[in-house]
């Protein structure tokens, strides 16, 4: 008896393969010629040209032009509809929260920026998300209802046991019991939450340093210490969503802290954090420090540093980079990953000289040699790597077709 359609093997989800692998081709290449597409997937010029029939009458592809410059008459060239769908993603810290909507091809079409200030919000969450989203898509020409997904990047994260938000008391209102089910009754879309590291390393995986890397860690230092881990190419997020919480991590040098939760901070926040580096600097005499938000000064210092060859600055840079590969010693020693990604700006801002230093120094503090790049997703990663997430889930609902 011949299997159900939806049985793998059967015309239908051939179909619907092919039509991804195709998809897929088009939106890591760009436009492409039906002879291309068909080369590429393997696909006889019938079939292909089938294939571009019904993913064009289904919305998904459009004909973008001709292919010209090249001998013989012009090729019609296909691409993704950027239409197709939306999907969008916010980044939140305790000072404002920034938005952005994508069409399904990952072109950033609207953004919005809200600030927040203030330990008690002026206005309840749930409006602050509301109205971030509705200024992004807005700006995007569009409505809320015509967003597929929205994913929802903050610091710590959500219990999935609880629905609470745990490792992160220094954001502000976000903390009620009933928050998520209040944020669920006033979105139309499909909401995910993410701890903003993870999302980072998401968007390094997609985009960065880390493409082809299934077992890496990334470790941020901006407005605070954290890390990622993905293993076998998924993140791993742990039992309460606190995998990675490495700034809580008791390291030699400091003092050791206890209720940590409660402090908000631990001994490698304290040792190797942001708010670190201008103490240091003052510590070594250097003039000039400057002040504001930490992870502004933390990087204007790091980035002066890698610009001075000797004197206090250079013993700055090098007393941070043994800072951080004391923590670091300790992840790979666990996890002895492939990679270790530097990300955030108060460790890109040092450059390759920076990062030379810490690879030197944990070769001398572990037994694992993981590589260390730095980050190459350069602008707004958290958002980035949201944007990324939703897109991701987003291609897989709307790009098949063997429903």
């Amino acid at each position: 008896m011949a299997g159900s359609a939806g049985t793998p093997g059967t015309p239908r989800v051939l179909r619907a393969m092919n039509d991804r692998a195709a998809l897929d081709l088009l939106l890591a290449h760009g436009p492409l010629s039906r002879t291309r597409i068909g080369k590429l997937t393997g696909l006889s010029k019938p079939t292909a040209s089938q294939l571009l029939a019904r993913l064009e009458a289904a919305g998904l592809v459009l004909a973008t032009g001709t292919s010209e410059g090249r001998p013989g008459p012009n090729a019609q060239l296909y691409a993704v509809n950027p239409t197709a769908a939306h999907a969008a993603g916010l980044d939140v810290t305790p000072g404002r929260i920034r938005a952005a909507v994508a069409d399904i091809t990952g072109r950033t079409v609207g953004e919005y920026e809200l600030p927040t200030p203030g330990r008690r919000p002026s206005h309840p969450v749930v409006r602050q998300v509301t109205d971030a989203l509705d200024g992004a898509v807005k700006a995007a020409g569009l409505a809320r209802d015509d967003l597929h997904r929205l994913v929802i990047g903050t610091p710590g994260a959500f219990d999935p046991g609880t629905g609470r938000l745990r490792y992160a008391s220094h954001l502000p209102g976000w903390h009620a019991p009933a928050l998520l089910d209040e944020l669920a009754a006033a979105l139309p879309m499909p909401v995910e939450y993410e701890n903003d590291v993870n999302l980072v390393a998401i968007a390094e995986q997609r985009l960065g340093a880390a493409r082809g890397h299934g077992d890496f860690v990334l470790l941020w230092n901006q407005e605070g210490l954290g890390a990622a881990l993905v293993l076998g190419g998924r993140l791993h997020r742990g039992w309460t969503g606190g995998a990675g919480e490495v700034g809580f991590l008791p390291v030699p040098g400091t003092p050791l802290v206890r209720q940590v939760a409660k402090a908000n901070s631990g001994g490698y926040q304290e040792l190797a954090g942001s708010q670190a580096l201008p103490r240091l600097a003052r510590e070594l005499g250097i003039q000039d420090v400057p002040g504001g938000p930490y992870a502004e000064a933390a990087a204007a210092l790091v980035d002066r540093a890698a610009d001075h060859g000797s004197g206090p600055h250079r013993e700055l840079l090098r007393t941070y980079a043994t800072r951080l590969a004391t923590g670091l010693a300790s992840l790979v020693a666990v996890l002895d990953p492939e990679l270790v990604v530097l990300s955030g700006t108060a460790l890109t801002a040092g450059g390759e000289v920076l990062r030379a230093l810490v690879q030197a120094e944990l070769e001398e503090l572990a037994a694992p040699r993981p590589r260390l790049v730095l980050g190459e997703v350069p602008e707004h990663p958290v958002l980035r790597g949201a944007l990324e997430s939703a897109l991701a889930t987003t291609r897989d609902e709307v790009f098949d077709t063997s429903r």
